[in-house]
């Protein structure tokens, strides 16, 4: 345990561990220290120099967010002359800023807006000295605007030390330093994921989603076209914070009323692929399982996943689930099988995706994801575009009386919506794997050892007629390295894998913190909205992807049986090798399912 020291901050006593950093102990007591550059979540840079105080015996102020606390430490966070010094930052900052606030994607949002706010700079009184230079566009998921950027390296961060991708990095030196990618080669030549954790982290709109809105809204508006519309486990726990309802709130059926109030022809929802994948992939695991297979099985459902996959760990390949994200089920199905059903000509269907996800706008163009004979999903908007849609609409969300969705591919059980937070698909996967293998329910279906934030969490499950399966669960990437290189270890050592069965989310959290989701998405939202998913759980009366009517319907009319011919086809696909210096694809295809 860290040794207490006694501090005075602002004439406050407190007395706290020696471990902590001046901010943090101010935040402790509720004394906020304007800041720009820091983060909770992530260790401090100390780059902006916005959080400055005073300390007793100390000629010059110090950074708040990096200098740790000492015995007897008196100090001051708000004085005319920190006021002074930290508005002249501000100032100097906007001079070589794109002020366009009220077209920038993080307008309301943007924390220097906030922070010039509160501290009365008049950017209209400011000189500017900005040499625009065209934003990066690149990217099929992500835009980088520089002209935004603050060099606060916040995104260098979060994609370095969390993630372990390397797309960003500093560039030049002194006043000339920058934010950029490997020899200027743009996001798509990089090796990023496009997982939107630098979005995320981003303070301001340099970095922000490559918006479909439009697109969406003139398919909307077209009589010629029906439009379909799924949306992921995690938005209906975000949605709500953004229009002054509690965080964590559960609200399915007010996002169902606003997209049909939107315009929708058809609202349905991805939880009912997420029970489909479990089939599928369930069927896959147990397939495994039964043959002795020393390799494990990781699921892949994640596409920032499957890119990092990809890239660094190509040669995991064949142990990657095939079956395709639900998201691209759905896609998939939504021009066969509804089509089908419905008597509506496929080339007239536009497939529209909500999703937490900027990687999913990558997975949607990935040109395998073709086997309805269409793209199978036509557009992905994040969260944070399905907000701005509703406001656009003016819809009063928290009011919007409640509806249901359109019946057949929209009902879901309560294994389907914990797949957006972290050990979700793992704990859906052994309740209907354990019937696969069984034939019989488990008695308590709730598998609390891979539920929470620990970065890799492990449990074993006993099987009858098989032993036990060992399971793990990893969020964010650098814990997926971890994962990852000790199943190489085991496969080049003894031949084995530690553990039968791996999920991994690209995203900390899992995708209730995936990187379009609203801004302030912090490690503390992303745990409420994961309990409250696993609350909806709890609450439904159908929490078994195996006892889902609407998926038992679409195998008995459609598809026949888990990983039959036409399943295989349909719901299952392959993977590439990349290069970790451009993130498209350099060779053969590693690994395909039949």
């Amino acid at each position: 345990m860290a040794k207490t020291v006694n501090v005075f901050i602002d004439g406050h006593h407190l007395e706290v561990p020696e471990t902590m950093t001046i901010i943090e102990a101010a935040d402790k007591i509720g004394i906020y220290i304007p800041r720009l550059c820091y983060h909770p979540d992530l260790p401090p840079t100390g780059n902006c120099g916005v959080c400055v105080v005073e300390i007793a015996g100390n000629p010059t102020p110090k950074r708040a967010c990096c200098t740790p606390v000492a015995e007897g430490m008196k100090i001051v966070t708000n004085s005319k002359k920190l006021r002074s010094y930290r508005k002249t930052v501000v100032e100097m900052i906007l001079s070589n800023h794109d002020v366009t606030c009220p077209t920038c994607p993080a307008n309301n949002k943007c924390e220097l807006q906030s922070l010039a706010n509160n501290l009365g700079v008049d950017s209209e009184a400011l000189p500017n000295i900005l040499v625009k230079t065209p934003a990066d566009e690149s990217s099929l998921s992500i835009i980088r605007d520089t002209n935004k950027c603050i060099g606060c390296g916040r995104c260098i961060t979060v994609c370095n030390e969390v993630q372990t991708v390397y797309a960003l990095t500093f560039a030049e030196r002194g006043i000339d330093t920058h934010i950029d990618t490997a020899f200027s080669q743009g996001m798509a030549n990089s090796p990023c994921v496009n997982c939107g954790q630098c979005t995320v982290y981003c303070p301001t709109g340099a970095l922000h989603e490559r918006s479909e809105l439009d697109a969406v809204w003139e398919a909307i508006l077209d009589p010629e076209k029906h439009v379909i519309v799924q949306e992921a486990p995690s938005i209906r726990v975000s949605l709500g914070e953004e229009f002054g309802m509690p965080l964590g709130s559960v609200t399915p059926k007010k996002m169902y009323a606003a997209l049909r109030k939107i315009g929708f022809d058809s609202v349905m929802d991805t939880n009912f692929t997420a029970d489909l994948t479990i089939m599928e992939e369930g069927t896959e695991c147990v397939t495994k399982l039964k043959a002795g297979e020393k390799r494990p099985l990781i699921t892949s459902c994640s596409p920032g996943w499957i890119k990092f996959m990809e890239t660094y760990y190509p040669d995991l390949a064949d142990c990657v689930s095939t079956a395709k994200s639900p998201m691209s089920m759905f896609g998939v199905l939504s021009k066969t099988y509804y089509a089908q059903e419905k008597g509506i000509d496929p080339a007239k269907i536009v497939s529209v995706a909500i999703m937490p996800c900027t990687a999913k706008k990558f997975e949607a163009r990935r040109p395998e994801l073709s086997d309805s004979g269409f793209q199978d999903t036509d557009y992905v908007l994040t969260t944070r575009e399905f907000i701005r849609m509703i406001k656009e609409a003016g819809i009063d969300f928290a009011n919007i009386p409640d509806e249901e969705p359109d019946e057949g591919m929209s009902f879901y059980t309560g294994a389907g919506t914990i797949f957006g937070a972290t050990g979700g698909v793992m704990e859906a996967a052994i309740r209907s794997a354990y019937y696969l293998v069984t034939g019989t329910d488990l008695q308590n279906v709730d598998i609390t050892a891979v539920r929470g934030l620990e970065g890799v969490k492990e449990a074993s499950v006993d099987v009858p007629g098989f032993g036990k399966v060992n399971v793990a669960v990893a969020h964010g990437l650098s814990n997926a390295r971890k994962v990852l290189d000790r199943v190489r270890e085991g496969l080049a050592t003894k031949g084995e894998s530690p553990w039968h069965f791996i999920e991994i989310m690209a995203c900390p959290g899992g995708c209730v913190g995936g990187g379009g989701q609203p801004y302030g998405n912090d490690i503390a939202s992303r745990a409420r909205r994961g309990l409250a998913l696993y609350e909806e759980d709890r609450n439904l009366p159908v929490r078994m992807s195996h006892h889902n009517p609407e998926v038992l319907k679409v195998y008995e009319k459609f598809l026949g049986e888990p990983n039959s011919k036409l399943a295989l086809k349909l719901l299952h696909t392959h993977y590439f090798k990349r290069s970790v210096f451009n993130g498209q694809v350099t060779a053969e295809i590693t690994h395909k399912h039949g």
